[in-house]
């Protein structure tokens, strides 16, 4: 399958979170692909080194940054020094997270506090060291990764599902406070993803489950969802903003 080519991307600067496997390296990859200059953040330093070497033929070849999204304050500085170094940010895709499973009668306020840290603040927080270079510009995306998990209200992820329903939120909200000043803030929401990480949770029968209930009967792949970005990043959706956007083949 050919894809698009995006001039607008090309030499653009793109950071990436958690952009070190599974859907994130999707997008590192397909940025990097565009001509996009890309630095990803991620904690998992052996994926992360295996990933920037795959990539190490392409011009400009992508940047691992190792940082750990928990740690506000080092997020942030991590943000800075890419800034310094690289000049300022084009395009921030907020993907990290983690979807754990749990129940409720699990889950204690340490865990609480936990994921939404892991699913929910640092994207707020990332969003906010890069919107200062983003407005003085008088341009700029920030693309947030929501889930389909709580518009279909699956079990064992109810802390999950809480933090990406407030990234649809807090697109809504962040796009309304940024958009005077040109920057654009958007949310990708994926179906179920077929990368290693969630290959752990699903026997066959459970992949087969997923295919029925999609009205498209292929598996997604971190490349059908990094497409979307790729348009929804680009200059070709100047004035898309606030909304979020389905990658799902139908899932209901």
């Amino acid at each position: 399958m050919s894809g698009a080519t995006y001039p607008s991307l090309k030499n653009r600067l793109v950071v990436v979170t958690g952009g070190g496997s599974g859907i994130g390296a999707g997008f590192t990859e397909a940025f990097a692909r565009q001509g996009a200059r890309v630095v990803f953040l991620d904690i998992a330093e052996t994926e992360s080194r295996e990933l920037e070497a795959a990539l190490a033929h392409l011009s400009p070849a992508p940047v691992f940054h190792p940082c750990d999204l928990m740690d506000v304050a080092g997020l942030q500085s991590c943000l800075s020094q890419l800034v310094a170094d690289h000049g300022p940010v084009d395009v921030l895709i907020n993907n990290a997270a983690n979807d754990d499973r749990h129940t409720l009668a699990q889950v204690t306020p340490d865990y609480w506090d936990d994921r939404i840290n892991v699913n929910l603040r640092h994207l707020y927080f990332a969003a906010q060291a890069v919107a200062a270079g983003m407005r003085a510009r008088g341009r700029g995306v920030i693309v947030n990764l929501g889930s389909i998990s709580w518009h279909l209200g699956l079990p064992d992820l109810s802390l999950y599902e809480t933090a990406k329903a407030g990234i649809e939120g807090m697109t809504r909200a962040l796009a309304r406070e940024l958009g005077g000043d040109g920057v654009r803030v958007v949310c990708i929401v994926p179906g179920n993803v077929q990368t290693p990480r969630q290959m752990q949770w699903y026997t066959p029968e459970g992949e087969a489950e997923i295919v029925a209930a999609q009205c498209l009967k292929d598996r997604l792949q971190p490349a059908d969802v990094a497409a979307l970005a790729l348009f929804l990043a680009s200059d070709d959706a100047r004035l898309i903003t606030g909304h979020s956007y389905f990658v799902d083949a139908g899932w209901r």
